[in-house]
């Protein structure tokens, strides 16, 4: 993996790689931004043409990540899951999280969690990648991603 400070600068060269990308529609501000920095990372990586799969909302998530994850090298998910007043938050960021994971171990296949799991807007966009913010979780789950996958490739060949 190569740079180091602003996610922008990190990056691998996974030319030759196929990727997957699920991102919700739900809160779309956020997951939009989340969606845009995800895909400028893939190309940055050398990988042109993501598949990008949109989906209502986080539940969602797992099923499509493992269709992704049987077809290509490496999968990315996007989502922004924001507390409310329920325990509802709890239930839906422990079933995407549990989800996700299960898919990359059944599949062999890695999922980057670009899902952010936050107290309130500010959170989120604090994570997701705009101008100003302290995080970019949709550039850092996409090379999380492939760095795993050609970490795999290499493995495989031992």
């Amino acid at each position: 993996m190569s740079g180091h400070g602003r996610p922008e600068d990190t990056t691998v060269d996974a030319a030759g790689l196929t990727l997957g990308i699920v991102c919700t529609r739900w809160n779309a501000e956020i997951t939009d931004q989340l969606l845009e920095r995800a895909t400028s990372a893939a190309k940055a990586c050398g990988v042109a043409d993501p598949v990008v799969v949109r989906v209502a909302g986080a539940l969602e998530i797992p099923v499509v990540a493992q269709q992704l994850a049987r077809d290509l090298d490496a999968v990315a998910v996007l989502g922004a899951v924001i507390r409310g007043e329920t325990a509802h938050f709890d239930y839906v960021c422990d079933s995407v999280t549990a989800g996700v994971t299960r898919v990359a171990l059944d599949e062999s296949t890695p999922v980057g969690n670009g899902v952010l799991t936050c107290d309130d807007i500010g959170q989120a966009r604090a994570r997701s990648g705009f101008a100003g913010s302290s995080e970019d979780k949709g550039w850092e789950s996409v090379v999380a991603a492939l760095d795993t996958a050609l970490t795999l490739g290499e493995l495989r060949r031992l």
